[in-house]
């Protein structure tokens, strides 16, 4: 039994097979100018189509495609209806190609779906997927926090909470533009942050479970230009997500007591984050497996045929 996964986001080509037990993921970032923040759809549209035979290959160099009795794909952002994102078809296109010629069943999820499979599978936590749980799902466009209901075979998820206006992702990505720091932020973003000792921070204020991540943006922006330092700077942005989001976790937690608190996307590979999380006996991902990845699409097509 092999399954295979295609996730083309609007920062990673990725492709996964998943043999029921482990499995291997080829990904490769799109290329960003320096300077910019991410690309426009068509040209992330572009990217994957000439990225996808290249990572086809590797993962077929080290896979038996004989042995494929599924394919998955994840096709919009987010499993609700509007959910849509161009650059998502040049993963269905090919997948939906490969499925037909070896006639084999294609499956559909959402990217959020994929990263929640992912964040469970790598952590050893998929019989979670026969319990509810609550799941923050923190990337480059995305920052909610989820009620998951999982059926034993599918994420199905309710937005309880989350960022109004900015992603946790956008923040960071902003900041690394401010500092001059390379897209996506992310990685450069933590390792200057542990630089710095500061504790400084604006604590944003909860409105039930939702919060704004714009003010932090300008408060950031002055701290940066008051200071000059990058260091504090990095550890200021990070103090503020972080505060916020371990606020939001308790009043959630407060409102579903008992729940598991699982971690997805790519913020949540912060070493920050991992580190102040801990009072809730938080799920983490691998860090490998908390970016963009098709491992997690690959994991659920496995469990709709029921390995």
């Amino acid at each position: 039994m092999l399954t295979l996964g295609f996730d083309t986001s609007n920062y990673t080509t990725s492709v996964a097979a998943f043999d029921g037990v482990g499995g291997k993921n080829c990904s490769r970032l799109l290329d960003v100018k320096p300077g910019e923040l991410g690309l426009r759809q068509s040209d992330a549209l572009f990217a994957h189509v000439k990225r996808l035979p290249g990572l086809v290959d590797a993962l077929c160099a080290s896979v038996n495609i004989e042995h494929v009795t599924a394919v998955g794909v994840s096709t919009r952002p987010r499993a609700v209806e509007g959910s849509y994102m161009p650059c998502f078809l040049a993963g269905w296109s090919q997948a939906s190609c490969l499925a037909r010629i070896l006639h084999v069943p294609l499956y559909e999820f959402s990217h959020q779906q994929g990263h929640i499979a992912a964040s469970l599978w790598s952590a050893g936590r998929l019989e979670l997927m026969q319990t509810p749980h609550l799941a923050w799902h923190l990337s480059g466009g995305t920052t909610e926090l989820l009620l998951v209901t999982p059926d034993g075979k599918n994420v199905r998820a309710e937005k309880l909470g989350g960022t109004s206006d900015i992603s946790a992702g956008q923040l960071i990505d902003r900041t690394g533009k401010l500092l001059g720091l390379p897209f996506p932020a992310g990685k450069s973003i933590d390792a200057l942050s542990r630089e710095s000792a500061s504790k400084e921070r604006y604590r944003v204020k909860l409105s039930g479970l939702e919060f704004s991540f714009s003010g932090i943006q300008n408060k950031t922006e002055k701290f940066y230009s008051e200071t000059k330092n990058a260091a504090d700077t990095a550890k200021f942005v990070m103090n503020c997500v972080v505060t916020c989001i371990a606020d939001a976790t308790r009043a959630a937690l407060a409102q579903y007591p008992g729940l598991p608190v699982v971690f997805s996307g790519g913020v949540a590979s912060n070493s920050m984050l991992r580190e102040r999380m801990r009072e809730f006996a938080p799920i983490f991902a691998e860090p490998q497996f908390s970016t963009d990845n098709a491992m997690g699409i690959a994991v659920l097509t496995a469990l709709q045929e029921g390995t």
